[in-house]
């Protein structure tokens, strides 16, 4: 039998279009789309079926998941979902309360801990608030909590705790479902009702900042007061008490503060060495270039500008007392002065925020004490040159704060912590707390430098993590923020004495000595700016945690980068 007997037509291949060997007994040249012999071909019906992607294909057996069971393939046909008989495994609405809160504990940490939460695992909220039985009114909770955010952070504090408050605030009101977002100039907050509801946003820019701890304190009561469940304030009730911080006067004078930067740059001269003359001449030196900033101030100039004013006068008194060949400290006088420019509230927070993951709003912060330094460098520098150019022999070698008088330095570091808190606007209950945290930290700081031998920079990481340590402590006692019995008791350790070197050798053209000392003044600023939270961090790490357990400690934002 010949191949071309063997083949037959296929009414098949000839319905479906395909070549078939004709009849003669001759084959033809077959498409390379025909069908291979043996593939039965479904055949079309009356109507042309469109199915879906998701379809499972024909002849697939997809196993079925048993009645009981609340999880099936992910191949298996969907089921009705009923939110009246939802089935065990699915999320309640209010949410799965994984973490017990402890209410005893400041707000701070009970919020610290639930911000550090994922969103899923974040237990329910507990409204302490009375509100109405249509539920609270969210635009203006969200615009009282972003008020609420705007003078903490226009106050100096950090972008956690701001972003804690913010949180605490609309809990109270069981707002659960908010996401605040702080940087340096914006505040804004985020709130969605359910997961099927449009999002409810709002902002607020942070325009202008004023230094006032007593203010913030105010706050932090406020905040505290409504995350009490035994205090029940209503939304009137709290816009009322907002109104009253706003419109609250600076607990002290204009003179006041004159007076206590004159003598906050005073008791600074003494700490590195100064006598009585030193004392008096840096104490006029800071309070004339203290009104001359407010003149600034007055006429709208930025601070940058007023920096660079203020820290003229603490350098021409020096320069006049050696011009004279008066038998003083003249090095002693500017570093006084220097004391009291320093921001060193700026560069705590700057790198608190840093430390706790907010990194846009730590880099503004250290931007703004980078402007602020190179304007008190300015400042100082012109009148240096100006008294190298009159003949003025300043020694950039020399040496401050040798002369052994512990019981004078610790009263001069005792009286530059209490300036420092008035010029803080800070309370007078927490003025007496925070001078003696300021002695503590010089004692520790004298005790490791100047009889131990151990390098300034680590003894100054020392004192201010003890600093920190006391002003936490402190702050849970009172359920208070933890800056005004920080920041003030800093002063002291402030590195005065090497900024001043450095500028005085660069405008002598030794521009190595002077790069070199300046560095010596960033890693102490930065010394004292990551001691004070770490200690704050080391009372948060020992103390008893708001969650259930201490192993579910959660990290400030994430873990070894991931």
């Amino acid at each position: 039998m010949t191949e071309a007997q063997d083949r037959k037509p296929r009414s098949d291949e000839a319905r479906s279009g395909f070549a078939a060997p004709a009849a003669d007994g001759e084959s033809q040249t077959t498409s390379e789309f025909a069908i291979p012999r043996g593939l039965a071909v479904a055949k079309p019906g009356a109507e042309s079926e469109t199915t879906s992607e998701f379809a499972v294909p024909d002849g697939l057996d997809v196993p079925q998941a048993p009645a009981g069971d609340s999880e099936g393939s992910a191949f298996s046909l969907p089921r009705t979902y009923s939110a009246k008989h939802a089935p065990p495994a699915f999320t309640p609405p209010g949410g799965v309360p994984t973490v017990s809160l402890t209410k005893d504990l400041p707000w701070q940490d009970r919020m610290r801990t639930m911000l550090r939460m994922p969103v899923a695992e974040r237990p329910a909220p507990e409204p302490v608030q009375k509100v109405e039985e249509e539920g609270p009114a969210v635009p203006r909770v969200l615009d009282l909590t972003l008020r609420i955010g705007e003078l903490l952070l226009a106050g100096g504090e950090g972008a956690e705790d701001v972003e804690a408050a913010m949180f605490a605030v609309c809990r109270s009101y069981g707002l659960d479902r908010c996401e605040p977002t702080v940087t340096f100039t914006l505040l804004s907050i985020s709130y969605q009702p359910s997961l099927v509801d449009d999002p409810v946003t709002a902002s607020r820019t942070v325009r202008r900042r004023v230094t006032d701890y007593t203010r913030l304190a105010a706050v932090f009561q406020l905040v505290d007061d409504l995350s009490d469940p035994e205090s029940h304030t209503s939304l009137e009730e709290a816009y009322r008490r907002l109104a009253e911080i706003r419109r609250n006067r600076h607990p002290y004078p204009t003179w006041v503060l004159t007076a206590a930067s004159g003598l906050l740059a005073g008791a600074a001269s003494v700490l590195v060495g100064g006598d009585l003359v030193v004392f008096v001449a840096a104490a006029l030196g800071a309070m004339l270039g203290d009104r001359l900033a407010w003149l600034c101030a007055g006429r709208g100039l930025p601070e940058f500008y007023q920096f660079t004013v203020a820290a003229m006068p603490p350098a021409a008194i020096g320069i006049a007392l050696t011009l004279a060949h008066a038998d003083v400290k003249a090095s002693a006088v500017v570093t006084g002065g220097l004391f009291a420019l320093l921001p060193g509230r700026a560069l705590v927070a700057g790198v608190q925020d840093g430390l706790t993951g907010f990194y846009i709003t730590a880099s503004a912060r250290l931007l703004e004490v980078m402007y602020f330094f190179v304007g008190i460098v300015i400042g100082v520098l012109v009148m240096l040159y100006v008294g190298v150019q009159l003949g003025a022999h300043l020694n950039p070698d020399a040496a401050l704060g040798s002369v052994d008088r512990p019981l004078w330095q610790i009263g001069a570091s005792m009286l530059l912590s209490l300036t420092f808190a008035v010029l803080l606007q800070q309370e007078r209950s927490t003025v007496l707390a925070v001078t003696l945290n300021g002695g503590v930290a010089w004692t520790v700081y004298g005790a490791m430098q100047d009889t131990g031998g151990i390098s300034p920079v680590a003894s100054t990481a020392v004192a201010a993590g003890l600093v920190g340590l006391f002003g936490q402590l402190l702050s849970r006692y009172r359920f208070a923020s933890a800056l005004p019995y920080t920041t003030a008791a800093i002063g002291p350790l402030l590195p005065g004495s090497a900024t001043y070197f450095g500028l005085l050798a660069i405008a002598q053209n030794e521009v190595d000595k002077g790069l070199v000392s300046l560095s010596k003044a960033a890693a102490l600023a930065m010394a004292i700016a990551i001691g004070v939270n770490l200690g704050s961090e080391i009372s948060r790490l020992f103390l008893r945690l708001p969650g259930a357990s201490a192993a579910g400690r959660r990290a400030a934002k994430r873990t070894r980068g991931f």
